[in-house]
């Protein structure tokens, strides 16, 4: 039986933590910056959890 294949673009995309969480970056922060209020562009660049079915395909795609 040939090794799981990591996903790579799952790979650059999400981080695992310590204890095992899933994060992400969240979207809308890359561009066109000045319209955006400081308050939402400061919310925007923290990362978020991905929780629920999500994770668990995002799992399968990182080989965990």
């Amino acid at each position: 039986m040939p090794k799981m294949k990591t996903d790579t673009g799952a790979k650059k995309r999400f981080k695992v933590t310590a204890s095992g969480k899933i994060r992400r970056r969240k979207s809308y922060r890359a561009h066109l910056l000045e319209k955006k209020s400081s308050t939402r562009t400061r919310r925007l660049g923290r990362d978020a959890e991905i929780t629920g079915g999500q994770a668990r395909q995002i799992r399968r795609m990182l080989g965990m």
